[in-house]
């Protein structure tokens, strides 16, 4: 099946591309020479079945059906307002427009509005709340920011090329369907965090775009630093990223054949061992940019004036006994290395003859005491990737310096071609990305682990309460961009507050220093339940029992405010009369309220609507929440990473929540959906366990409104 459609399209179909992209039996084409959107079923037209072959419920409902239509017409009038007041109107007590999943005439209706500066334009105002939650929910699902992004990349594509058609592809040169295979290479060093997950992301989406493979490979080169429990964390954070590779290897399964193309590369004159660096002292003052600290050692030196090695003239027969002493672990060789002799006079430094080998005496971790030299990543990543199949690597635009050298490994030993596609590195504010220094946090106890929650890390973020469809949304939005940005945590919050909001079930929690308790006439003469839902507009959240009680508890913020005589509502109760407020003479804060209960209030009238609790149906929690790590937005260069690490950026308060949290239990652990509730007028809180007293611990979920999340 074929879903093809013309990017200039006005008004844009957006609701038949989500719907399209929701099937992925089906093959999305951008083509500009079309006048209108067409799906084709072994060359027939059959649009008007596009709902049904997308496997997405289509409404019975007539009424719906109609503001489906008047939406999708809405485009071509004057005045939408009549329209979007029906629908916000009718999604006041409705989480979607037909039943309790999205249907046919949610998405259509989404599209219209999204192709529609006019009634987007209104939206987004402050008259339409129930609509724009629903326009929200849908703009936030993985599959609408696939197709989003793959019509972006579509119509940058027809910018670039100036060509008439552009696939689903996001640009990946000359990807074949079925035959794509990306990999994404870690070094088992440390815990992947946020810098990676852009890369996780965007390969499996590739592969999974052109029905390919997904390789995960250890690079495991260096035994100084890698260790096999972080491969064990990182399989386990791949799998808490749904990452499902279709194969996972190591770089040191290769070490056999790696050692081999060296020596072939030696044969041919294309590499030589050198020691420039240990014939003589040298320390040279440089102003050069790779020059961290302003000098360089002397090969560095050289190197960069476009000096040749005094040893890059050695025969063959000298470089070949120089590497197999090196192999063979002689401990005079352990100043040599062995250089690809490419070109010192490159104007790129990355090709004027880089490292492919160097000795190193330390066990590996998986092939013990066999080696005495390990390759460099520069040599064995292109390498591997041929010989794994790759047929496109896509890393950090940071590299591309080194594509080049990456290309002239491949084409020197004669294997087969690999497509690298570049994208931007991520870099956030207030954050620190060095593994070495986010270790420096663990050892010096400043962090209470690689998961804690204030840590980038895919275990930190999950803890937090980031889910992975924010995750991928936010990664895949950011496609395939080139700056390099330092991007707030604000917008990947946000989103992440879209994905949670519908699903998340309600509860109320009250600071417990800051209860006031609160005697209410009129109100029942023994406590009773009412079964209630945990989701007004989200039934498949469950239901929770309120207990109902003359002697019930309200935070401190909420009774100083009260006035006397004045109204108020009780949530999910009532309204009542505030009557009299009792006040500490020393501190003037309230410590008993009397109310009148007035049922038949009306609770549109109050201006407070207040969270209450009674007490003996209440349990302690414990409530986290947290700080930034680094309190300047970038580091620079010469800065002192601990001069800006805050004294305190864990913050906790005891509280006491409805009963109903009770529910949740060490097994859910693993389901994050169904960890993460909302403290209602407190916010978003992930479930992180009960500790050693017995108390649920919570912690709080950013929304994305402060800068510094």
């Amino acid at each position: 099946m074929e879903f093809r459609l013309s990017t200039a399209a006005s008004p844009f179909p957006y609701g038949h591309l989500a719907l399209a992209a929701h099937n992925t039996d089906i093959s999305i084409v951008f083509d500009d020479s079309v006048e209108k959107p067409s799906l084709r079923v072994d060359g027939a037209d059959v649009t008007e079945s596009l709902a049904h072959v997308a496997d997405v419920p289509d409404s019975n409902d007539l009424f719906i059906a109609d503001l489906a239509a008047s939406a999708t017409a809405a485009a071509t009038l004057h005045d939408v307002t009549t329209v979007l007041d029906s629908l916000n109107d009718y999604l006041q007590f409705q989480t979607f427009l037909s039943g309790h999943i999205l249907s046919t005439s949610d998405w259509l209706v989404w599209g219209s509005l999204k192709g529609n500066p006019k009634a987007l334009g209104l939206l987004k105002g402050s008259n339409y709340p129930h609509l724009l939650r629903l326009f929200s929910y849908i703009e936030s699902l993985s599959v609408t920011q696939r197709a989003l992004s793959c019509l972006s990349a579509a119509r940058a594509q027809k910018h670039r090329s100036r060509k008439a058609a552009a696939t689903f592809s996001l640009g990946l040169p000359e990807a074949i369907d079925g035959q794509v295979v990306t990999r994404f290479p870690p070094e088992p060093s440390g815990y992947l965090h946020i810098g990676h997950t852009k890369a996780v992301v965007l390969n499996q989406f590739f592969a999974n775009m052109y029905h390919g493979k997904l390789l995960v490979r250890f690079d495991d080169t260096n035994p100084n630093k890698e260790k096999a429990e972080y491969e064990e964390t990182i399989i386990e954070d791949l799998r808490l990223l749904d990452v499902s590779p279709s194969h996972i290897s190591h770089t040191s399964d290769y070490f056999d054949p790696l050692h081999a193309f060296a020596v072939d590369l030696i044969r041919s004159g294309k590499a030589y061992a050198d020691d420039t660096d240990a014939i003589e002292p040298f320390s040279q003052p440089c102003s050069c940019s790779s020059s961290a600290h302003g000098e360089l050692t002397r090969f560095a030196f050289d190197r960069f004036h476009g000096i040749a090695s005094l040893r890059r003239d050695a025969t063959v027969e000298e470089n070949l006994n120089r590497f197999e002493a090196m192999t063979e672990g002689s401990p005079e060789t352990s100043r040599w290395c062995i250089r690809a002799k490419m070109e010192i006079s490159n104007p790129n430094k990355a090709m004027r003859d880089p490292v492919i080998y160097r000795y190193n005496a330390t066990p590996h971790h998986r092939t013990g005491r066999k080696w005495n030299v390990y390759p460099t990543y520069d040599f064995a990543c292109p390498v591997v990737d041929s010989i794994e199949g790759v047929t496109h690597a896509l890393r950090t635009n940071e590299y591309r310096d080194r594509n080049p050298q990456y290309y002239w490994m491949i084409e020197a030993l004669g294997l087969r071609p690999v497509h690298i596609w570049d994208f931007s590195r991520l870099n956030f504010v207030h954050t620190v990305l060095s593994k070495r220094k986010l270790q420096q946090f663990v050892d010096k106890g400043l962090v209470h682990g690689w998961d804690d929650p204030r840590f980038p890390t895919v275990r930190g973020m999950r803890r937090r309460g980031l889910t992975v469809e924010a995750l991928q949304q936010f990664m895949l939005k950011q496609g395939p961009s080139q700056a390099i940005l330092s991007l707030e945590w604000d917008s990947l919050w946000a989103l992440n507050r879209k994905v949670i909001d519908p699903i998340a079930p309600r509860h109320w929690a009250i600071v417990k220093e800051d209860i006031v308790p609160v005697i209410i006439k009129g109100g029942p003469h023994e406590p009773y339940f009412l079964t209630l839902p945990k989701h007004k507009k989200n039934p498949s959240a469950g239901t929770k029992k309120t207990m109902y009680s003359s002697n019930v508890f309200v935070e401190q913020g909420d009774a100083c405010s009260f006035g006397e005589d004045e109204e108020i509502t009780l949530m999910d109760w009532g309204n009542a009369i505030v009557r009299k407020k009792t006040l500490d003479p020393d501190t003037q804060k309230v410590v008993l309220l009397e109310m009148d209960l007035h049922i038949e209030g009306d609770f549109r009238a109050t201006k407070k609507k207040i969270t209450w609790l009674a007490g003996p149906a209440s349990v302690e929690v414990v409530l986290l929440d947290y700080g930034p790590l680094i309190t300047k937005k970038k580091l620079e260069a010469g800065d002192d990473w601990e001069d800006f690490v805050p004294a305190v950026s864990e913050f906790q308060v005891v509280a006491i929540a409805d009963a109903n949290v009770a529910d949740l239990n060490q097994t859910q652990m693993a389901d994050q959906t169904q960890r993460i509730i909302q403290f209602e007028r407190k916010g978003f809180y992930s479930f992180d366990g009960i500790n050693s007293e017995g108390k649920y611990v919570f912690i709080k979920v950013p929304d994305g409104r402060s800068s510094k999340a």
